[in-house]
Order: structure tokens, then C-alpha cells, then sequence
């Protein structure tokens, strides 16, 4: 019978949504799983804080010794006007979404074993512009660059970095999105509107089961690609719109997730 190898897995956001799903996962097969969050956790620390980070990886060095794999899922949406949320907020996006991906990088790979793996969890929505969602959109647009980045950073070497962009899932993250509905004269109803047209959704939204299925899958490929794109339409619709005009592609999403009456 052929020995399975087993792995220290750390995984950031592993109290919730994905990354819970993806402990248990994990754990249930036999794998060393290290879980870090906001919530109680093998290890509770804000990924945006580095210098609480540097106490939790000095922590892990000293038990685990090694890192196989590093997913990274801690994240959270934020939704409204480019024009009205308030930067706070929109520092926290980036500073969690962005910042905490590359705090717990740069912390991974002096521990990482030589064919290790870094996955980063994007989001269909780095491929995807939507009105109203501008930071999260362009916060996972930055992971999935910073992924593409430090694969070539990381090519003479046998450690390997990957992005997967996950379609809906029917998860905790729609309700823990933070939604600013704050409008004006320009706005109206549209900021609300079209957030319900997407909160709407709920029942299309792919299973936990089957995403973590999917993802899984991706993680034990001997050989990752750059970037897996989930979710059947999202692939079709990734694929088509290399072939039209920008000017084109956002029209077409615009009339669909612009909604004011």
C-alpha cells in the first residue's frame, strides 16, 4: 500500500466559511492542520497585524517546525460607492484582503518546505468588475497579481503559487459582508438595489461540499497553474470576454448589476 504523506497545512481564516471548511477537511484526512483567525482558533491574531503575526509564526516554528502548504482565505467583502464609504473601511479591506495575504507570505516562506505550496484565495470578482464593489474587487484583483508575482519570484525554486478564484458559495460571507448604503443624489436606490440583486442569489450559490471538492482538487495537482477560475459560468464568461472591448464587457456587466428601480 503506498504511504500518504501527511502535511503541516496552515490556513488563515479557518474559524469560518472556506477556511473551516477546509480545516475540517483536512484534519479529517490526517493532515496537521494550523489554524489562524480572528475568532478562537489554534491561533487568534488579525492577519493585518504583522507584529501579531511574527508572535503566532514564531509559535509555529517552535512546534511545527515546517509549513507544506499555505492557504490563504482570510478575508472579508465590503460593499457601496466609491464615492461615500469611508476610508477606514476601505483601508480595512485592503489591509486584511491584501496585506494579510502578504503578511502571512512573508512569514510562511522562511519555514516553507522546498516543494511547498501557496494558495491564494481570490475571487471571481478579480476577474469581474461590479459597480458598488469596487474594494473587494480590486482588493482580490491584488491577490491574484501578487500570486502571479511571486510565482515568477519563487521559479528557481520548487515552491509553487497558485490563485483560485471561487464563484458563490453558500456561506457565512454575504451575511458578514459589510455593506455601506449610504447614497445621494447620484445613487439613489442603486447602492441597496444592486446589492440585493446579488444577496439574491443565495440559492444559485455553489455548496460548501462541492466547492471544498473542487479546491481540494486544485491543491493536490503535483503541478498548479497560475490561476483556476471555478464555477461554469464564470469560466465561459472569463474566456469570452478576452474577445470583446473593455468598453463593451463593462456595458454588458453594468446593465446587469446596475440596478435602480
Amino acid at each position: 500500500m503506498k504511504k500518504v504523506e501527511k502535511y503541516n497545512i496552515l490556513i488563515t481564516g479557518s474559524s469560518s466559511g472556506i477556511g473551516q471548511a477546509l480545516r475540517k477537511h483536512y484534519e479529517a484526512i490526517g493532515h496537521t492542520v494550523i489554524g489562524l483567525s480572528l475568532a478562537d482558533d489554534d491561533y487568534c491574531c488579525d492577519v493585518s497585524d504583522k507584529e501579531q503575526m511574527k508572535i503566532a509564526f514564531n509559535d509555529i516554528k517552535e512546534k511545527y517546525g515546517h509549513i507544506d502548504i499555505l492557504i490563504n482565505c482570510a478575508g472579508f467583502g465590503l460593499s457601496g460607492a466609491i464615492e461615500l464609504i469611508p476610508n477606514t473601511q476601505i483601508q480595512k479591506e485592503y489591509d486584511v484582503n491584501v496585506m494579510g495575504t502578504v503578511n502571512a507570505i512573508q512569514l510562511t516562506l522562511p519555514m516553507m518546505s522546498e516543494k511547498g505550496k501557496i494558495i491564494n484565495i481570490s475571487s471571481a470578482c478579480a476577474l469581474f468588475p461590479l459597480p458598488f464593489r469596487a474594494f473587494y474587487c480590486s482588493s482580490k484583483a491584488a491577490v491574484s497579481m501578487l500570486s502571479d508575482c511571486l510565482r515568477m519570484e519563487l521559479s528557481k525554486t520548487k515552491i509553487q503559487s497558485t490563485a483560485i478564484c471561487p464563484c458563490d458559495i453558500k456561506t457565512n460571507f454575504t451575511k458578514n459582508r459589510q455593506k455601506d448604503f449610504q447614497t445621494n443624489d447620484r445613487y439613489k436606490d442603486a447602492i441597496k438595489l444592486s446589492a440585493q440583486r446579488i444577496d439574491d442569489r443565495e440559492d444559485k450559490r455553489m455548496s460548501v461540499d462541492k466547492a471544498i471538492k473542487i479546491m481540494t482538487k486544485i491543491i493536490r495537482k503535483k503541478k498548479l497553474k497560475p490561476q483556476y477560475v471555478m464555477g461554469t459560468r464564470n469560466k465561459v464568461l472569463y474566456q469570452i470576454q478576452k474577445f470583446f472591448p473593455k468598453s463593451f464587457v463593462l456595458k454588458v456587466m453594468t446593465k446587469l448589476f446596475y440596478v435602480d428601480k
